[in-house]
């Protein structure tokens, strides 16, 4: 009996992560350096995704954005900021 959960692993900025098919991860946007971040999407198991959108996202004049996933031992596997 299968139960839907399949093991992944993919490269990142030279990092290998290791994810499961369930795994959420979020792309995330927030403005000012104190300022917490606010999810704009999430990809449950699909990392390609949520790399593809963060890549896409353009910030400037004070905004961050990170490709965060909480169930990690280090959640933030993405980071980058416009000050």
């Amino acid at each position: 009996m299968e139960n839907g959960i399949h093991l992944k692993q993919a490269t990142l900025d030279g990092k290998l992560i290791g994810y499961h098919s369930k795994t959420m991860f979020y792309v995330q946007v927030g403005k000012g350096c104190k300022a917490s971040y606010k999810n704009v999407a999430s990809f449950e198991g699909n990392l390609y995704g949520a790399v593809m959108h963060y890549s896409g996202i353009n910030i400037g004049n004070g905004y961050k954005k990170r490709l965060f996933a909480p169930s990690m031992n280090k959640p933030t596997l993405a980071k980058d900021k416009s000050f």
